[in-house]
């Protein structure tokens, strides 16, 4: 299982590294040069996007291999709420306030909890219901640097260009670990069989 877990973050590093870059690109031309606001909803967008798209690639992977509906779904739902929290909030977070950022902490999933959990069952079935496991995931990264990134923008306080410059680190990690964890390690766990 670590051999596989290394692997996968291996195979995505490269990828997650131009998605954090592109979207950085975009975001210092839209804030710092066009100087056009990030209003807070920008934030609720991408993360509700993630969760879904998270619950899509979590629940598909598991049922195909296990045709369990209610498991599948629980396993989506379950994964996308913890690693969607971890991804678009916690690490920024924290990564912020290690920097000396001014942040304020805001979680979704007990501030907005109807929303968020009908967002994660939306995305769990969807993934059950139409079996796509690595379309979601290609998309679930993009999704997650952009909710990670608006997170520090939108519950930042005066943050300038050269803590965003930073934040490349911030973002990376928040992205490619709990992304890679939850779309393919965490449904593996619940699979005991070594050749499944």
């Amino acid at each position: 299982m670590i051999k596989r877990i290394i692997k996968e973050l291996k195979e995505h590093s490269f990828f997650t590294s131009g998605a954090v870059i592109s979207s950085l690109s975009l975001v210092f031309l839209i804030h710092f040069y066009l100087k056009l606001e990030v209003p807070r909803e920008t934030f609720h967008i991408f993360h509700f996007l993630h969760i879904i798209v998270s619950a899509m690639a979590t629940g598909a992977l598991y049922y195909k291999y296990r045709k369990k509906v209610v498991l599948a779904l629980l396993v989506g739902i379950l994964g996308s709420l913890i690693v969607g929290s971890f991804s678009d909030i916690i690490f920024p977070f924290l990564g912020g306030k290690i920097l000396g950022a001014d942040l304020h902490f805001h979680l979704p999933l007990i501030e907005e909890t109807f929303p968020t959990l009908f967002f994660a069952f939306l995305g769990s079935f969807l993934g059950v219901v139409f079996q796509r496991h690595k379309t979601p995931h290609f998309v679930h990264v993009f999704l997650s640097v952009f909710a990670s990134l608006y997170y520090l923008l939108v519950f930042g306080v005066n943050l300038g260009a050269f803590f965003l410059f930073l934040a490349f680190f911030i973002i990376f990690l928040a992205v490619i670990i709990p992304c890679c964890l939850s779309d393919i390690v965490f449904p593996l766990i619940f699979l005991k069989n070594e050749k499944e």
